[in-house]
C-alpha cells in the first residue's frame, strides 16, 4: 500500500469550521495546502475548486460571535496534500 492510497480524496468544497456542512474531519488528519492563482496560501478558511473561490479572514475583524469576518476571493484554486 502506498501513502497516497491511505489519504482520503480532497473534496471540491471544504471548510475548516466544524459546524459547516462542508467540513470533513478525515481530511484534516493530513497537512493540506492551497494554491490560489499560483501562490500557496496559509490563511484559507474555506475553498471551492469548481467555482474558483477561497474565503480568507478580513484582517482582525470579528463578528458578534467572535469568528473572523471572511472575504471571498475568486481565481484558480488547487488543493493538495503536503
Amino acid at each position: 500500500m502506498t501513502e497516497s492510497t491511505l489519504k482520503p480524496a480532497l473534496p471540491d468544497h471544504l471548510s475548516i469550521d466544524p459546524s459547516s456542512p462542508h467540513h470533513v474531519a478525515a481530511v484534516f488528519e493530513q497537512d493540506i495546502g492551497i494554491r490560489f492563482n499560483g501562490k500557496e496560501r496559509f490563511d484559507v478558511d474555506e475553498y471551492c475548486i469548481s467555482e474558483g473561490w477561497i474565503k480568507v479572514p478580513a484582517g482582525k475583524s470579528v463578528d458578534r460571535k467572535g469568528r473572523p469576518l471572511l472575504i471571498k476571493l475568486k481565481g484558480t484554486v488547487e488543493a493538495f496534500y503536503r
